[in-house]
Parts: C-alpha cells; structure tokens; sequence
C-alpha cells in the first residue's frame, strides 16, 4: 500500500527521522459479522487525504508541517490473533522511537493490538473508547480477538471511558462500568457529559474511535452502523477539550466501511484524523510560529546593529 506519503505531503514532512507523527495503517477484516469492506478503509482514506486543504482554520494550523511517516501498513491476516500480534508490534516500535503513533483500519478488533502496545508504553493509562457499540465480549465466535472483544482486554488492564454507546449484548452489561459509560441517548439529555467523562480521565488517554460512534445521517459507511450517534460539531468540541485537558499519547480510528458510490465518508473520516493532529500539535505550531517570527525579528535587529556601527564608524 506504501507507494506515497499521507495526503500527497512533500517528502521533506514525510522521512521517519524527521516526522513526530507516524501513520500505520491496518487493513484487515477478518472478523466482522455484518457488512464487509473495512478492509478497504485505509485505502479509501488516504485517497480522500489527498483531497484535503492541509490548512486548518480552526487552529490556524497546518499540523502536516509536524511530520508525517507513512508507514508500511499491517498486513497479517492469516489469524485474528496474529493479526492483533503484528499491530501490537508495530505500534509499540514506534512508540518507543518516541512518535506520536496514529492507526487507521480496518475493523475495530485492531484495536487490541494497539491499546496493548499503549498500555505497555505509558502508566496509569485512559482508554477513550467512542463507539455505538460496548465491545466488551470476552471472546465471540470462538476468539478472543474479534472485533465484539475489542476493549475487553482494557476493560480489565486500562481505564476504560465508553462514549456513545447505543448497542450491546446483556452479557457484556456484567463486565461494563457503568459509572465510566456515555449512553447515548442519556448523553442526548445531559449538556455536562463532555466534563463529567474528563473528570474520570488519568493524565494519559489513548483514543480509540470507532466511526459507527457518530450518526448515520453523517457517516453512513460503517459495517454497522447505528442510529442515534455523535454529530460532526459536538463531536470536535469533545475532542478538542480532551486534547486541551489531557496528555493523548495517540489514537486509532476504525471500521471505515467505503462506498464507491459516496465518497462522503472517506473524507469525513480524512478530515476527523487530521482535525485530531491538529488538537495535539497547535501549541507547538504557535511555538514554531513564535520562534520564526523571534529569528526574523533578530535578524532585522542585526541588520540595524550592523548600519549604527558602519555609521558610528
């Protein structure tokens, strides 16, 4: 898959020593039980990156000028199981060269080989799950690596906030917390659920975002989706003040589902990705920004130093 840079950046943002931002994506679909395709989401995003203004006007930004690795995407899929490895392992090399690590599959059971890797990374870790659906089975369909287990594991080793929850089985209701989970249709009713869902959130999050989490109306190209989701605006604010308030040490997005008819989708879920980039890196690009324009101001102070001399003289 690895023919480009991530949305057609100059290849001077895109070398791996130089870039903060590593991207890995993991085309698999292995395990879905309903519409298949999620296996073709990397894909379907990256093109529609290539079709996005790299400027950001809310942050005043253009996060790209940070760095962005493309890596070689994961593409184990003889087993769920060794698909999960290859992910864990792959996360977890480039967190250790100190990136900022970004996954984007494939269905949601990739997850568990990145929450992994995170969690053996940073202490005392949040797992930010934004979903429609709970994914606390322990295993389903005789794995414990399907994409119905995809938080299980941090269920019980992270935790775990569940945001947008609208569908699940009355099994994993003995698993879940319900002290730590959004429903959506109480966070329809509730304007303090942004805030309550922070107050509960470590110092480290790492956020997995299932794109069913947001409405049909918006993203109807998911495996399943559900009716009742997260709008685009509310859904940025969220975001926006857990990247303001929290250390988000990285994220995945998942179960992109593309239409070839509806390309829609594609570049809402291009356009969610770089908007979270930008949340992350807007304080250091107003450093940046603040640093250029101190060098030029010090080199205009110079000039003017080196004209009094020559006329003192």
């Amino acid at each position: 898959m690895k023919t480009k840079t991530y949305a057609g950046i100059p290849a001077e943002y895109a070398s791996l020593d130089t870039s903060k931002i590593v991207l890995i994506p993991v085309p698999y679909d292995g395990t879905s039980t309903w519409q298949k395709g999620a296996d073709k989401g990397p894909e379907a995003f990256l093109e529609a990156s290539e079709n996005m203004e790299l400027y950001d006007i809310e942050t005043d930004s253009e996060v790209y000028q940070q760095g962005v690795f493309l890596a070689d995407a994961v593409t184990e899929n003889s087993s769920p199981e060794t698909m999960v490895a290859a992910v864990h392992q792959a996360t977890k090399k480039y967190i250790k060269k100190n990136k900022f690590v970004t996954i984007f599959g494939g269905e949601h059971s990739i997850s568990i080989g990145t929450i992994r890797a995170f969690n053996e990374m940073f202490e005392d870790l949040t797992v930010l799950h934004i979903d429609a659906h709970a994914d606390l089975r322990s295993s389903y369909e005789g794995s414990k690596c399907n994409h119905a287990c995809a938080v299980y594991e941090a269920s019980q080793n992270t935790n775990l906030i569940q945001v947008g929850i609208r569908s699940m089985d009355a099994i994993e209701k003995t698993v879940m917390d319900e002290e730590k989970t959004y429903f959506a249709h109480e966070m329809a009713d509730d304007d303090s659920w942004m805030d309550s869902a922070i107050d509960l959130m470590t110092e480290n999050v790492f956020i997995t975002f299932d794109l069913d989490a947001l409405d049909p109306s918006i993203m109807p190209s998911t495996g399943t989706p559900e009716p009742g989701g997260l709008l685009w605006y509310e859904t940025l604010e969220f975001l926006k003040q857990v990247f303001e308030e929290k250390n988000v040490v990285g994220f995945d997005i998942v179960e992109l589902c593309p239409n070839k008819d509806n390309k829609a989708s594609d570049f809402l879920a291009a356009k969610l990705y770089y908007k979270m980039l930008s949340y992350k890196f807007q304080d250091e690009a107003v450093d940046q920004e603040f640093e250029s324009n101190f060098n030029d101001a010090s080199k205009g102070m110079n000039k003017l130093s080196k004209f009094k001399l020559e006329d003192d003289y």
